[in-house]
């Protein structure tokens, strides 16, 4: 059964390449998000498997999203993208319940490693 994924960063073009990466790798996008608050709306709408989550976005950064949402559901399953020499940000992230963090620019492979090692 194909895994499905929430999508959450504010820049359009990053979650193109993100649901290129993943659809061609047979996973189900249930839905993306352009900042926390929305990412946070559409994970209570749509139950993903998996969330991948930017740190940096307007109205409501990734952390505090991810904290909300392990909040609503303990079991979440969340990934935290990153942009380099964001570090103490990806310790919270981790601290507060993030499954693992991709680096950006995203290596396809990368992307998939992390997926895959959360959610198969």
């Amino acid at each position: 059964m194909a895994k499905n994924i929430l999508i959450c960063d504010d820049a359009a073009f990053m979650r193109m390449m993100i649901k290129d990466i993943l659809t061609k790798n047979g996973y189900n996008i249930a839905g993306e998000a352009e900042n926390g608050a929305k990412a946070v709306e559409k994970y209570n709408e749509t139950k993903p498997d998996l969330v991948l989550m930017d740190i940096t976005m307007p109205e409501m950064d990734g952390i505090q999203a991810l904290k909300k949402i392990k909040e609503a559901d303990p079991n979440a399953c969340i990934i935290m993208c990153s942009a380099m020499g964001q570090q103490a940000m990806v310790i919270e992230a981790i601290q507060s319940g993030a499954k693992d963090f991709i680096v950006k620019p995203f290596q396809a492979e990368r992307v998939l490693e992390a997926v895959k090692k959360v959610v198969g």
